[in-house]
């Protein structure tokens, strides 16, 4: 399990910074623990670790790199051996637990390791960019330089014992989590001698991970997840704490310390609760343009996504639309949902899932597949089989030997049900009863999810809960049958909010009508699970017409006897909300109610 932290009395900056990094160093091999000393450390005959500073072009200015090279036993340029590159998550460094086990894991095997703090963290110089392609990937391109004998580091030193598919070309793969994932494409989109990917728990487009609205036009921004954006912000911002004596390259201005500008602005937009057109365009325009979204058509590197299915930070629809986008261009991709992400999640040995840290990568199902494809695309073994198109885990199932299930693709939404104006789901429209329910929001959260950081703080973090009158339920008969829901739930909804229709067009976005859609698991005791406590945030564009809500994808059974339910809600916690109260009705009659569309496996 992850490393839960006790409160302690040090500064807030260090402690959120081991929330953010702590359940990366066990969802993904990209966070670290030792750090090679200056010169070249033994470890037993096995391999060798040299802490080396490697200075590289990135976005028009020269970034110094804080990097370990670890050298397997027997590797030389007479008996060359393929690269893995690795770099942290956000607010961590070569060092941490995940990272740098990731660099042992791989040197054990026979891979020359190249682990390195992300430009603005650890020792690294330079500003925080969000994994920008053409600052943060045009740094790794340049490490990937140093692999292929191109480019000595700052003391001289070259490498001359990497694989090499031609002058200058070194075959070499990348492994990381989250912040550790999302360089990776942008190091292959700018550099296509990266043979292999393995980006776990990352993004697909910022400004929907950050700002996110799950309606079918999202052009209208999101609600913001202040909690996850502003503990990012204040890692980012804290680092004098984390790294006295930061190198000059890594300070910006008062105004914006150690994020590039545009970085910071886009905080702060969301964070004043307005969207007026210009800004929100410029936002938008941003947090996209540094995000996969926006360059994964020139990603050709053979892809194994793997995202978490506890994650309220970047959900599994994100790496769904990362594995539709590369393989609608021909690129190679598979894709693996795996159980831990970071809002927690199974992540021991002993539930079969990956823990690098542990060394289970020969064990573990998701290991297994990570060797395999390295295998394939670094060590051109054809004979190596790479799985499934598609995997997912089970937290049902016991037995960890079985505890993943494979598909073709991700199962669309078939089984419908509908909205039933006594507050029921029904199977048959028929069954559909006429009535109108009202709720209304508040000016403060009434409703609640999660506290994003709670857990990793070690702090207690309240059930989900909903206020009486500030949000509508619809709920199934019990389940003859398990039923197992596998991807991403749709309903179509159909909202009255005359005070939203007032203002809606006022030319600020903030005037649209929020909500948050969520599914509940209802115990045949009565007792309620918010499944993995995720949530839809949707910004209604227009509530005059009906529209359609991406639910969060889950793998989740509902048990013989459970019903599902459906709740619509007015706010939530984690994320911002309306501003002004707007209540809302919804009506439903057999011919014209809402529905929910559920993606059902069959057993």
């Amino acid at each position: 399990m992850s490393r839960r932290l006790a409160p302690t009395r040090a500064p807030l900056a260090l402690a959120v910074t081991a929330a953010l990094v702590a359940p990366l160093a066990v969802t993904a091999p990209a966070t670290a623990t030792a750090t090679a000393t200056a010169g070249t450390a033994s470890t037993a005959g096995r391999y060798t670790v040299t802490a080396l500073r490697i200075t590289v072009p990135a976005g028009g200015r020269n970034c110094t790199v804080d990097a370990d090279l670890y050298r397997p036993a027997g590797v030389d340029a007479e008996h060359p051996a393929p690269a893995v590159l690795t770099t942290n998550g956000f607010g961590g460094s070569k060092s941490d637990g995940g990272t740098a086990a990731a660099g042992r894991a791989f040197a054990e095997r026979g891979y020359v390791s190249l682990v390195y703090s992300g430009l603005g963290f650890g020792k690294s110089g330079c500003l925080i960019s969000l994994d920008d392609p053409d600052i943060d990937g045009r740094a790794a391109s340049g490490l990937v330089d140093f692999l292929g004998g191109e480019r000595p580091a700052d003391d001289g030193a070259t490498v001359d014992y990497v694989t090499a598919d031609g002058a200058g070309d070194p075959r070499v793969g990348m492994i990381g989590g989250s912040y550790g994932g999302a360089i990776q494409l942008a190091t292959a989109a700018v550099d296509h001698r990266v043979d292999a990917l393995v980006p776990m728990v990352t993004w697909h487009d910022l400004s929907y991970s950050l700002d996110p609205n799950n309606a079918a036009d999202r052009r209208v921004p999101g609600a913001a997840k202040w909690q996850w954006m502003n503990g990012f912000f204040l890692i980012g911002e804290g680092q004098p704490l984390l790294q006295p004596g930061l190198d000059p390259s890594r300070v910006n201005s008062l105004k914006c310390l150690h994020f590039v500008t545009q970085a910071c602005e886009t905080i702060r937009t969301l964070n004043s609760g307005r969207y007026p057109a210009d800004r929100t365009k410029a936002l938008q325009e941003y947090a996209r343009g540094v995000s996969p979204v926006s360059y994964l058509h020139r990603v050709k590197a053979p892809t194994l996504l793997v995202q978490g299915q506890a994650d309220s930070l970047f959900n599994l629809g994100e790496a769904e639309a990362t594995y539709k986008t590369l393989t609608a261009h021909g690129a190679t991709a598979k894709m693996i949902w795996q159980s831990a992400g970071h809002s927690g999640g199974e992540s021991d040995p002993a539930s079969g899932e990956l823990n690098m840290e542990a060394g289970n990568l020969e064990t573990s199902y998701v290991g297994r597949r990570v060797l395999a494809w390295f295998d394939r695309y670094l060590r051109r073994d054809k004979s190596a089989g790479t799985g499934p198109s598609f995997a997912y885990y089970r937290d049902w199932v016991d037995d960890p030997r079985h505890t993943y299930a494979t598909a073709d693709a991700v199962p669309a939404p078939h089984r419908r049900l509908y909205l039933s104006g006594d507050g029921k789901l029904v199977d048959n429209r028929g069954k559909v009863a006429r009535g109108s329910r009202e709720y209304r929001n508040r000016l403060v959260p009434t409703n609640h999810s999660e506290s994003s950081l709670a857990g990793m703080l070690g702090l207690r973090d309240p059930a989900p809960y909903d206020r009486k009158g500030t949000y509508l339920d619809w709920t199934t008969e019990p389940f003859a049958d398990a039923v197992d829901v596998v991807g991403t739930p749709r309903a179509r909804l159909k909202v009255t909010s005359p005070r939203t229709e007032r203002v809606q067009h006022s030319g600020d976005a903030a005037d649209k009508l929020v909500l948050f859609a969520k599914l509940y698991d209802v115990a045949p005791d009565g007792a309620t699970t918010l499944v993995h406590r995720l949530v839809s945030p949707v910004r209604v564009p227009d509530v005059t017409k009906p529209f359609t809500v991406s639910l969060p994808g889950i793998v989740h059974r509902y048990g013989k006897g459970h019903r599902l339910r459906l709740v619509v809600a007015a706010s939530d916690s984690a994320y911002g909300g309306n501003r002004g109260v707007k209540p809302v009705t919804v009506t439903s009659a057999p011919g014209d109610t809402g529905t929910l569309d559920l993606p059902v496996v069959r057993h």
